[in-house]
């Protein structure tokens, strides 16, 4: 005598069994999917470098409007500033690796 506890268990174990098995249509898109994600890390390095370098201006066009006479002394931070913001893209695209 079977119990619904049990047709329950066997259930599971059979539909577990079918979810371990790789079908064809997985081992395809397999290769595109550890292509993508390998070259993702550059893509959002440049976009985080992308809105940095948007604030960084932003943040010196507010400075330099609001003391005009410090314009030689905020552009030189903002330089560095980007410099070093950039730097991040670099990175990225040397651990890249291809």
């Amino acid at each position: 005598m079977t119990t619904a506890r049990s047709t329950r268990t066997e259930k599971f174990r059979r539909l577990q069994g079918e979810v371990a098995k790789p079908t064809k249509k997985q081992t395809m898109i397999l290769p595109l999917l550890a292509e993508m994600t390998g070259s993702i890390h550059v893509g959002l390095a440049a976009m985080g470098v992308g809105i940095g370098v948007g604030l960084t201006g932003l943040g010196m066009a507010t400075a330099v409007g609001r003391n005009p006479g410090a314009f030689t002394q905020v552009l030189v931070h903002g330089i560095l500033a980007i410099a070093f913001t950039e730097a991040i893209v670099f990175y990225a695209l040397f651990l890249l690796g291809h």
